[in-house]
C-alpha cells in the first residue's frame, strides 16, 4: 500500500517509472506488482532522497523481507521491481546510480518435486468446476491445461483472437510477442459455446473473450480466485495433510508435461508456450518416481553364483 507521503516526496520518480513500463510493455499485472514492491522500498528508506541511497540500503530492505518469511521467488521479484525503478530512472536521465545492480538472487530450489497434475488428475480438476458461470470457467481451465496459456495471457484475449473456422488462437504473450495456436477440437467446441453465452458487456467497446458478472474484462486477480476455489473442490476429500499447493500456473505446468511425456519435442513445447528461451522450457522435463521405477525395471540383472550359498 503506497502512502501518501510516499506519493507526494517521490512523485516524479513513481511517474517516470510507470511512463517506463508502459513504454516497455509490462502488462498491468506486472506494473502493479512492481509498483507496491518499489512503494514498500521506498518506505523503508526513511525519507532519504533516491541520490543517497548504496547498495546496503537494497540489500538490507531484501534481507528484511526474507526474515518476514517471504519466498525466494518473492524476495527476487522484489529485487527485480526495485532495480527495474532505478534502471528506469538513469535511462530518463533522472538519476546515474542503480545501487541495486550486481545485487544476486536468491537460489530458488530445485529439486524440490514439482506439482502439477497428470492426465487422470486433470480430467478430475475438470469435474469440480461448477456454479453459475461453469462454461467461462471451464474454458478458461482448458486453455491453460491443454493449451499452456499464462493467466494474464487467458486475461488479456480478446473476441477476434479466437478463430472458430480455422480452429485457431491467437495470444499476446511475454515479451510484447504473438503466438498462433491450434486449438483442439474438444477446447474449440467448448470455447465456441462460452463465446455463445458470453455475457453481454456493459459498454458496447469490451472486445474482452471473458467477461464477469459485471460484463467487465475478467481480471487476473479473479481467474486466479477462481482457480483455488475449484482446487479447494478438487482435494476436498484428501486428507488436509495430503493436499497439494495447487495455483492456476500449475495448469499450464500440467500441460507442458503432458506434451513432453507424449513425445513432442522440446522446440515445439518452447514454441506453444511461449517461452523466449528453451532453457526456460527445460523446467518440465522433470520425471516422477514412478517413471524412475519403470526405467530400473528394464534392466536384466544378472548375479554371479555365490560361494558358500546356504
Amino acid at each position: 500500500m503506497m502512502t501518501d507521503e510516499i506519493r507526494e516526496q517521490y512523485a516524479d520518480e513513481l511517474e517516470a517509472f510507470h511512463i517506463w513500463m508502459k513504454d516497455a510493455g509490462y502488462t498491468g499485472y506486472t506494473v502493479k506488482s512492481y509498483t507496491g514492491d518499489v512503494a514498500e522500498f521506498l518506505a523503508s528508506i526513511q525519507g532519504k532522497s533516491l541520490e543517497q541511497v548504496k547498495k546496503l540500503h537494497v540489500l538490507s530492505f531484501l534481507s528484511r523481507a526474507r526474515e518476514r518469511g517471504v519466498s525466494d521467488a518473492t524476495r527476487n521479484r522484489k529485487h527485480a521491481a526495485i532495480n527495474c525503478f532505478f534502471k528506469s530512472l538513469i535511462e530518463l536521465e533522472v538519476l546515474t546510480n542503480n545501487p541495486a545492480s550486481g545485487i544476486k538472487k536468491s537460489k530458488t530450489e530445485k529439486n524440490r518435486a514439482p506439482v502439477f497434475l497428470d492426465e487422470s488428475g486433470l480430467e478430475r480438476f475438470l469435474q469440480s468446476v461448477q456454479g453459475k458461470y461453469r462454461t467461462r470457467n471451464l474454458a478458461i481451465f482448458l486453455l491453460m491445461g491443454y493449451m499452456g496459456l499464462r493467466v494474464g495471457e487467458v486475461h488479456a484475449l480478446n473476441c477476434k483472437d479466437y478463430n472458430a473456422e480455422r480452429r485457431t488462437l491467437d495470444v499476446f504473450g511475454k515479451g510484447r510477442k504473438w503466438r498462433t495456436l491450434p486449438v483442439p477440437e474438444m477446447v474449440a467446441d467448448l470455447l465456441s459455446l462460452a463465446v455463445e453465452e458470453r455475457l453481454s458487456p456493459w459498454r458496447a467497446k469490451e472486445e474482452a473473450l471473458f467477461v464477469s458478472q459485471k460484463g467487465k474484462r475478467l481480471s487476473i486477480r479473479s481467474i486466479q480466485l477462481i482457480s483455488t476455489e475449484t482446487f479447494e473442490r478438487f482435494q476436498q476429500e484428501s486428507p488436509t495433510h495430503q493436499r497439494l499447493h495447487y495455483s492456476s500456473h500449475k495448469l499450464r505446468h500440467s500441460f507442458a508435461t503432458m506434451m513432453l511425456r507424449r513425445g513432442a519435442d522440446l522446440r515445439t513445447v518452447q514454441e506453444l508456450l511461449g517461452h523466449a528461451s528453451i532453457q526456460t522450457t527445460t523446467v518440465y522435463t522433470h520425471v516422477t518416481s514412478r517413471e524412475k521405477e519403470e526405467a530400473m525395471a528394464l534392466l536384466d540383472v544378472k548375479l554371479p553364483e555365490f560361494v558358500g550359498e546356504r
